[in-house]
């Protein structure tokens, strides 16, 4: 069987689609002759037309394009639909990647029953309810961002907010209220909204978190999330 073959069957077993990540995990590579079989599964996926792209790192066999997608939710032409499945795939990805980590996960109780490809996000996030750490009001605020990562002594270590097609001036006013907190502030969006993002973070309010607050782009997420599978936590977002 060659390894294109192999790749297909997997990809078929796991329902018609995967990210990189969780395709590696499930391939046998034993009888591969490379040294680099994740990048040889990266080309064989992306080169073939029996593979089409879903979303950066979600890939899925053409074969079985109309059950994926209607399984997802997703090329319905509903941009809400379409809004919905990306924000929260981006969500589901940033939550593994910091359980992989060894970070306790929180998303808010609202996100909890959506679907993260297979499963409710409420099956893959550490916490069932966000640790106690602040007053009233500051515990009130933290408990509306997408996905917290919390350290061994119960304090948040990242937050992370997901603006596929909301206002990123809301997400930067919750860190601003933060900021006391001893903890990194993640913009996860689209390359696309980079210069958006600058020139809102640019602006005078935002100067005392300007340096603490990161843009991290689509590509980049779907990429760590791959090597977490593979590194075993070594990498950082």
């Amino acid at each position: 069987m060659t390894q294109t073959e192999q790749v297909i069957n997997k990809m078929r077993e796991m329902g018609g689609f995967s990210t990189f990540g969780r395709l590696n995990s499930k391939l046998d590579f034993s009888n591969w002759k490379t040294k680099t079989p994740e990048a040889t599964v990266r080309r064989i996926v992306q080169d073939s037309v029996a593979f089409f792209k879903i979303k950066p790192g979600l890939w899925a066999l053409e074969e079985c394009r109309e059950n994926v997608l209607k399984k997802l939710g997703v090329g319905e032409n509903n941009k809400e639909k379409e809004d919905s499945f990306s924000h929260t795939y981006f969500q589901g990805l940033a939550v593994e990647i910091g359980n992989m980590k060894g970070w306790k996960t929180y998303v808010p109780s609202q996100d909890k029953n959506r679907r993260f490809l297979d499963k409710p996000l409420k099956e893959i996030v550490a916490l069932d309810a966000i640790y106690r750490f602040a007053n009233d009001r500051l515990q009130k605020r933290a408990s509306t961002v997408d996905v917290i990562w919390f350290n061994e002594r119960e304090m948040p270590s990242c937050f992370i907010e997901i603006e596929h097609s909301t206002d990123i001036q809301n997400s930067l006013l919750k860190y601003y209220d933060l900021q006391d907190f001893y903890a990194n502030f993640i913009i996860v969006a689209d390359e696309a909204r980079r210069k958006l993002f600058d020139n809102i973070i640019g602006r005078s309010v935002y100067a005392p978190i300007k340096s603490r607050v990161k843009f991290v782009n689509y590509e980049r997420v779907s990429a760590q999330h791959d090597a977490m599978y593979k590194l075993s936590g070594n990498m950082s977002i």
